[in-house]
């Protein structure tokens, strides 16, 4: 089975000597279709930086990463944008709605980005709010929702692709435990559905709902 993810080397600096910053070094990790991984790390380990590769928001310096089978060192700048649209769905700590948009358009928005008819949008993603069970508040608005509703619905518009990476950044880090606990549930639920999850987390309790745990420290990965 080809891996999902696949980083071989990988090194990121940011700034100039004699300041320069060393994020992450010689990184390799493969992730493969189907696993629930969390990367664990402290504040300034290099995990969110790692994330941001993962998720080709930006760049490492040398190395390679292949996502589902592609090369990225051989893709445009111009492909990033497409690419993240159709292979990666992002879940964020602070939820990321858009505040003048109810849940389903919130929802619908990555589709509608692909260029899917609003009808067909709107239908797939009604049907993905009811999945995370919200289906009886796609249309209110993010200041209508409480923060595990409003992240049930960042979870839903990163299903509604059909991405095959779900990317989480520190997804109950604006949750009471209680809330946090109902996510990762429905992260567990998702991923015996099938769905690759990648969390990234700086709490061992959280990376413990993980079916394998990378940890990140200093830049290098330790596990």
């Amino acid at each position: 089975m080809e891996p999902l993810i696949e980083l071989s080397n990988i090194n990121k600096t940011y700034g100039k000597e004699p300041n320069k910053v060393f994020a992450l070094k010689n990184v390799s990790m493969t992730i493969d279709p189907g696993e629930f991984v969390a990367i664990l790390g402290p504040s300034g380990s290099g995990k969110t930086t790692l994330m941001n590769i993962i998720g080709l928001i930006d760049k490492p310096d040398n190395g390679t990463y292949f996502i589902d089978g592609l090369d990225m060192k051989k893709q445009p700048d111009s492909i990033y944008s497409v690419l993240r649209n159709q292979k990666i769905g992002f879940v964020f700590q602070k939820f990321n709605l858009i505040a003048k948009y109810d849940a389903l358009y919130n929802v619908a928005l990555p589709l509608l980005y692909r260029g899917h008819r609003f009808r067909e949008a709107k239908q797939i993603a009604t049907e993905t709010l009811e999945r995370v069970g919200l289906g009886d508040r796609q249309h209110h608005r993010p200041n209508e929702l409480s923060g595990g509703q409003q992240q049930r619905v960042a979870i839903a518009r990163a299903l509604v692709g059909s991405s095959p990476l779900i990317l989480a950044d520190e997804p109950t880090g604006a949750l009471d435990k209680k809330t946090g606990e109902e996510i990762l549930d429905l992260f567990e639920v998702l991923n015996q559905q099938g769905k690759t999850i990648v969390m990234i987390t700086h709490d061992m309790n959280i990376a413990g709902k993980a079916k394998r745990v990378i940890k990140v420290e200093d830049g290098n990965v330790i596990s």
